[in-house]
């Protein structure tokens, strides 16, 4: 219902014609109601459609000249309509006369003159009130239409900001994998190199396939994550261990995509990489009191904490996680980074729990 009438309002020529006949509908309805109050005899009812329709008439062209003088000075504009209500209005009383006496009073004319100015006078404020109405309508479609452009611009903006954060980590990634497959075929392990070119091109599929506007099942997003992570294996073999906490209720909400991503790959880049012996890295997903609680720790050598935030920040990852989700959520979620237990730093994330439909 609400699509039927802003489609309307939409279509202004339409919405016009709905109005006019609308309006003096109910113009002839009013007159109607009076009729019957003073108790006129049934052949009035036929002066009152008459006078409604001409009235509907002598207003139409009024539309299609303050159409012309819209963007006139204003007090031009005051004048046209003043002056072509007056005409219209004491022409519009010339026919209303001419109906009630000739149709209703069988060529009746009235002595006092006084009778034909207050008659006149009567049409006028009518044609004048309709001017008003048009000009108040155009306004209201006016500022509807700038509204809607304003919040066209808005969302395009959005959008755009969201696609440029999830793709700006994208380079840095494939930045990092070409250059571990460099190594790998400097060295002759074309095998591995193999596999992780071919893993590499499955995830990049997924990226490509998935718009970076719409929120993934999470289920989803492990599976891309699994596939970025078998990449990484390929570079870290039995160095990089993978522990997986994950409730089935969190498995199936909506999340922002690839956000866990960048956060994974600087547990590896900070973390993973200065191990000798390698370490491990936890990803858990809970939902709780209606959030979504997600957490990726690792077990390095941590980081200098200030509030919750890295003392010295480097790379993009964290800052466009968190620009993301500021973007999505607006002051609706949390990113806090804490210190692992026993060592290590943890990454904390809360959003609104939206469950994906199956």
């Amino acid at each position: 219902m609400n699509l039927n009438w802003q489609a309307l309002v939409d279509n202004r020529q339409r919405f016009f014609w709905v109005l006019q006949i609308s309006g003096w509908i109910g113009y002839a309805l009013v007159n109607y109601i009076g009729s019957k109050v003073f108790e006129m005899r049934d052949i009035y009812v036929f002066v009152i459609v008459l006078n409604a329709y001409a009235g509907c008439l002598m207003t139409v062209p009024l539309r299609y000249l303050y159409r012309r003088v819209w963007n006139a000075k204003p007090w031009i504009l005051i004048f046209v309509v003043f002056s072509v209500s007056y005409i219209t209005g004491t022409l519009w009383s010339v026919v209303q006369k001419y109906n009630l006496w000739e149709i209703y009073r069988h060529g009746y004319r009235p002595d006092e003159w006084f009778y034909y100015l207050q008659q006149g006078l009567d049409s006028v404020y009518i044609v004048l009130c309709w001017s008003g109405l048009y000009f108040g309508i155009k306004y209201y479609q006016l500022l509807q239409s700038e509204r809607q452009k304003a919040l066209k611009a808005n969302t395009m903006a959005h959008e755009a900001q969201l696609k440029m954060l999830r793709y700006q980590l994208n380079p840095h990634f494939l930045f990092n994998t070409l250059n571990a497959i460099s190594t790998l075929v400097l060295v002759e392990e074309n095998k591995d190199a193999n596999q992780m070119v071919s893993r590499l091109s499955d995830f990049l599929r997924y990226t490509l396939n998935t718009d970076p506007i719409k929120k993934v099942p999470l289920e989803q997003e492990l599976h891309a994550l699994k596939l970025y992570l078998e990449i990484e294996k390929v570079r870290f073999d039995e160095r990089l261990a993978i522990d997986l906490d994950i409730t089935e209720q969190a498995k199936e909400a909506l999340v922002p995509s690839l956000i866990l991503q960048p956060l994974i790959e600087n547990s590896i880049k900070y973390a993973i990489a200065h191990m000798d012996e390698g370490g491990k890295i936890e990803i858990k997903a809970q939902v709780f009191a209606n959030e979504l609680l997600l957490e990726v720790g690792d077990n390095g050598p941590g980081a200098e904490l200030n509030n919750g935030q890295l003392r010295s920040a480097g790379g993009v990852g964290i800052a466009n996680t968190q620009d993301r989700l500021k973007t999505l959520y607006e002051n609706n979620f949390s990113f806090v980074l804490s210190n692992n237990t026993p060592s290590g730093l943890k990454a904390n994330i809360r959003v609104p729990f939206e469950k994906a439909e199956k």
